[in-house]
């Protein structure tokens, strides 16, 4: 019956790790948002950002290219209806998150935290009252009978109660089915709206293929060109128009500041955007990969590997 609860506790923590990975796979995006979220509670913020599901972030590309090229692009067109369809998937992808979180990753924590946590305890108080039992057995006759018998009913009591525990675990098992189908079902009916949301896709682009092919194809016509004036252009640095150096915002050296390696763009409100040269003032390290800075009067967070450190933080 150990053994079983052994194996179970393992069983429980592994597939929930494993249903995290499932929902949320990118490692970096994951430890982004529980940095965010930490910093959410400090700020005593009541909505959290939720994970950049992959679907929405390329909704987010193909709409934007999309509404580049123009109500006049086929190829535009299609992308602002893909980039719909994808950002909807991204919605129902979250719903996914949720209803697997309420129904299948809580219970099961919840199950580590105080079924499994209370076996362990009692299987620990058991050991060490064995422990006591063997050791004043050993001293039969140089020990109080009183003493020993002592001991070997507080052994039996944590026995009986290690072992009920255990029995009430593997017997309502049926409730880790329940979760599992819970899991399932939520898996089943974002897969039924996804595959809705593609085959509508799918019909809008064959729709728009069919409108481009029966339209008559437009001749280019070029413009007449311009006389193009040959004349001499005076150059102050012999023959190379001038061109002014780019700005480089300062701060002093004197206090922990770092130099931006690339640009970055934010994504998350409390982030904070800079380009490749700018010089960020450093004002707090938030974990192992976030640091919190100024740049232009504006404070964010942003991510340790994108900055060289020049001045560091006081230890």
């Amino acid at each position: 019956m150990e053994k079983k609860v052994d194996v179970t506790s393992k069983a429980v923590t592994e597939v929930l790790a494993r249903t995290i990975e499932y929902l949320q796979p990118n490692p970096a995006s994951r430890a982004k948002l529980t940095m965010l979220n930490t910093v959410s509670k400090i700020r005593g913020q009541v909505k959290n950002p939720g994970y950049p599901q992959s679907e929405g972030l390329l909704g987010e590309c193909m709409t934007r290219h999309g509404k580049e090229l123009g109500g006049e692009s086929n190829f535009g067109d299609a992308l602002l209806d893909a980039g719909e369809s994808m950002k909807r998937l991204a919605e129902v992808k979250d719903s996914l998150d949720i209803e697997v979180k309420q129904n299948f990753i809580d219970p099961l924590q919840s199950l580590c935290d105080k079924d499994l946590k209370e076996i362990q305890h009692h299987l620990k108080k058991l050991e060490g009252r064995r422990l006591d039992f063997d050791y004043k057995k050993k001293r039969q006759g140089k020990i109080p009978d009183e003493e020993l018998r002592q001991a070997m009913e507080k052994f039996e009591e944590s026995k009986e109660v290690a072992e009920t525990s255990m029995h009430n675990l593997l017997e309502t098992d049926i409730e880790q089915v329940s979760q599992l189908s819970a899991l399932v079902d939520a898996q089943l009916d974002y897969h039924r709206q996804a595959v809705q949301i593609l085959e509508e896709l799918a019909e809008k682009l064959k729709r728009r293929m069919r409108e481009a092919s029966s339209r008559p194809k437009r001749e280019y016509k070029p413009k007449p060109r311009e006389p193009y004036d040959l004349g001499e252009q005076e150059q102050s640095n012999g023959g190379f128009p001038c061109t002014n150096p780019p700005k480089i915002t300062g701060t002093p050296l004197d206090q922990p500041s770092c130099k931006a390696l690339y640009d970055f763009e934010p994504e998350n409100d409390g982030e904070l955007g800079f380009r490749e040269g700018d010089v960020i003032t450093l004002t707090n390290q938030i974990d192992e990969n976030w640091y919190e800075g100024m740049l232009n009067g504006q404070s964010g967070f942003f991510p340790l590997s994108y900055v060289e450190v020049l001045v560091p933080l006081p230890q």
